[in-house]
C-alpha cells in the first residue's frame, strides 16, 4: 500500500505565521498558527521592525506542531513553499546572515520619500511606469533610510529578499525571490519580471544587492541539515519558490487567466484583475500593478482601506446588544447584523459612510472617519441601517476601483470571485453583485493563500503541471449570486453622491478642520 504524500505551506501574514499541511488533493490536514507582532523601533516614528530571531523560532514551532497534529511522518512531505505579506523586506550580509528587516506597513521613510520626490523630479512617475509601484511602501526609501540612519549596517548589505523568501532561505540556505513578491519593492520591471538595478543606481544606492529571481513553483533545493534539526522536517523535502500573499491567494481561488477578477474581503479589501504582463500601468498612477504568480500575467490591484477593520470597530463600539442576542441564539454577531440589515431598503436611508477613498495610488490620503446624512428618526437611522451602509460602501468603493482598472487595461469583466471573511456574509455578497452588476462566485476554500502556496509546492515536486492546472483541479465553488440590475441603477446614483461627498470631506482635511484617517508616507 502506497504511503500518502503531503505538501507544506508556510503563510507569513502581517499578524501571524501559519504552517498548513495539505494532501495532494488540496484537503487541509493540519494547521498551526502563532501570532507575531512587529514593534516600533525606539525613537523611530512609524517604524515596524521585523524580529527575524524571535520570528524564526515561531516559524519552527508552527512547522513542528503542524507535523505533529497531522500525525504524519515528515519524510512524507514531498515539498514545501512559503507566501508572505508583501513589501516586507530582509537585508543580509555577505554570509547570508540577516542584518535588518521591516514588516509590510513600515512607514519610517517619509523624509526619504519627500527627498526623492523633491530632488529627482519625475523619478517616481518614471519608476512607476516600469514597476507599477509608488515610493510609499517601496524598498528604495527604506534602504535610503538605512543608509542615512544606520550607515554601519548599510555598508554590510550584500543581498535583499522578501519575508516569505527569508523563510525559504532559512530552510534551504538559498536566498532568492520571485516576481510577485519581489515586484512589490518597486525595484522590478513588470514586462521583464526581474530586478531593475538601474533604479538604485540613479538614486545613489547599492545596485549589486539583487538576488536571483525564480518563478513560483521552481525548486530551490532541499531542506538543509540545520533547518531539519530546527523544524523536524526531512532533508529530502523539496523547498520550492513561493510568492506574494495576494497573488498566491488568487491562484488558490482559481484567478489564473487574463480577465479573472477577485475581491478579497479581509481587514483591507483588495480588488485584483489579471492583465497581460505587457500592459503599461495607468498614466495617472491611480492603480497599483504587480507581477502575478502566473508568468504571463500582471495584476492590477485596487485597495479599499480598513473595510473589515471598520466593520469590527462598528461591532465593538455600537453593537453590545447584538452581541448578547447572538450569543443567546448561538450565531455569529455579523450573521445577526445581516439579518437586521436585510430589512433596510437599498441605500440605507441615504447614509453615506466616509472611510476609505477609492484608490489614488500616486497621491493618496483619506477623509476623517464619519457617517454623513444621518437621520434623527431612530426607526430609520439605527445600527441596522448604519451596518448596511458600511456593507454598501465597501462594495461601492470596490466597484470604482474595478471601473478604473477596466478603463486603463481594456479588460472586460464577466464575474467576480469573492473571498475572505466578508464573503461569508450572504447579504454582503449580494450587495457586491448588485453594486458592480457582475455575477459573484464564492469558493469553498477557506485557506486560499495557504492553498496557493501548497499549489506552488505541488508544482515543484511534479504533482501538478503548473499553477493553472492545480487551480483547475483544486478550486471548488460554494455559492453564486446574480446581480439585480434594477438595484444596480439605484447604486449607480448613490455612487455619484458618495464621490461628491468624499471630495468635500477631503477639503475639510486640507483646511485642518478634520484629521485624515490615513495618509501615504511623504504627503
Amino acid at each position: 500500500m502506497n504511503q500518502k504524500k503531503y505538501l507544506l505551506a508556510i503563510d507569513a501574514g502581517t499578524g501571524s505565521i501559519r504552517a498548513v499541511i495539505f494532501d495532494t488533493k488540496g484537503k487541509q490536514i493540519s494547521v498551526s498558527q502563532r501570532e507575531w507582532t512587529h514593534l516600533e523601533e525606539e525613537g523611530v516614528a512609524n517604524s515596524m521592525s521585523f524580529d527575524f530571531v524571535k520570528n524564526w523560532m515561531l516559524v519552527c514551532r508552527c512547522i513542528q506542531e503542524s507535523i505533529r497534529d497531522a500525525k504524519i511522518n515528515a519524510d512524507d512531505i514531498l515539498a514545501l513553499s512559503a507566501t508572505s505579506m508583501r513589501e516586507g523586506i530582509v537585508l543580509y550580509d555577505a554570509n547570508g546572515k540577516e542584518l535588518w528587516a521591516v514588516a509590510n506597513v513600515d512607514a519610517r521613510a517619509d523624509k526619504e520619500v519627500k527627498f526623492l520626490k523633491e530632488n529627482y523630479e519625475g523619478i517616481e512617475e518614471e519608476f512607476y511606469a516600469l514597476s507599477g509601484q509608488t515610493f510609499a511602501l517601496g524598498a528604495l526609501p527604506r534602504i535610503m533610510w538605512l543608509k542615512n540612519n544606520r550607515p554601519e549596517l548599510y555598508e554590510k548589505v550584500e543581498s535583499i529578499s522578501m519575508i516569505g523568501d527569508w523563510i525559504l532561505a532559512k530552510l534551504s540556505g538559498i536566498i532568492a525571490t520571485d516576481p510577485s513578491n519581489g515586484g512589490t519593492t518597486g525595484l522590478f520591471s513588470l514586462p521583464k519580471r526581474s530586478w531593475d538595478a538601474e533604479m538604485a543606481t540613479k538614486v545613489g544606492l547599492k545596485d549589486d544587492i539583487f538576488t536571483q529571481v525564480l518563478e513560483v513553483g521552481e525548486v530551490m533545493g532541499l531542506v538543509s541539515e540545520k533547518a531539519a534539526l530546527e523544524t523536524g522536517l526531512s532533508k529530502q523535502t523539496k523547498v520550492v519558490m513561493g510568492g506574494g500573499d495576494v497573488q498566491l491567494g488568487s491562484a488558490g481561488l482559481g484567478v489564473v487567466k487574463v480577465g479573472d477578477v477577485a475581491v478579497l474581503g479581509g481587514s483591507f479589501w483588495q480588488q485584483v484583475v489579471n492583465i497581460p504582463k505587457e500592459t503599461a500601468p495607468p498614466k495617472d498612477m491611480g492603480i497599483r500593478v504587480n507581477p502575478h504568480v502566473i508568468s504571463s500575467l500582471s495584476q492590477a490591484e485596487g485597495i479599499t482601506f480598513f473595510s473589515g477593520l471598520v466593520m469590527r470597530w462598528f461591532r465593538d463600539a455600537f453593537c453590545d446588544m447584538e452581541k448578547l442576542e447572538a450569543k443567546e441564539r448561538g450565531i455569529d454577531v455579523y450573521t445577526l447584523l445581516e439579518e437586521k440589515a436585510k430589512e433596510v431598503p437599498i441605500g440605507s436611508y441615504g447614509i453615506l459612510p466616509i472611510f476609505s477613498d477609492s484608490m489614488k495610488y500616486g497621491k493618496w490620503y483619506h477623509g476623517a472617519p464619519s457617517f454623513l446624512n444621518l437621520n434623527i428618526d431612530a426607526n430609520i437611522c439605527n445600527r441596522a441601517s448604519m451596518f448596511r451602509s458600511l456593507e454598501e460602501n465597501a462594495a461601492i468603493v470596490s466597484s470604482i476601483n474595478l471601473e478604473r482598472i477596466k478603463e486603463f487595461s481594456g479588460i472586460g469583466i464577466q464575474e467576480i470571485v469573492f473571498a475572505g471573511g466578508a464573503s461569508r456574509g450572504e447579504l454582503w455578497s449580494q450587495i457586491l453583485a448588485d453594486v458592480t452588476g457582475y455575477k459573484v462566485k464564492i469558493p469553498k476554500v477557506t485557506e486560499a493563500t495557504a492553498l496557493g502556496a501548497a499549489m506552488a509546492a505541488g508544482v515543484g515536486c511534479g504533482i501538478y503541471k503548473d499553477l493553472v492546472s492545480a487551480a483547475k483541479e483544486l478550486v471548488v465553488w460554494d455559492k453564486t449570486f446574480e446581480p439585480d440590475m434594477e438595484n444596480k441603477r439605484i447604486y449607480d446614483t448613490i455612487k455619484v453622491k458618495w464621490q461628491k461627498a468624499y471630495e468635500a470631506q477631503l477639503k475639510l482635511v486640507d483646511e485642518n478642520i478634520t484629521t485624515s484617517m490615513w495618509k501615504a508616507p511623504g504627503l
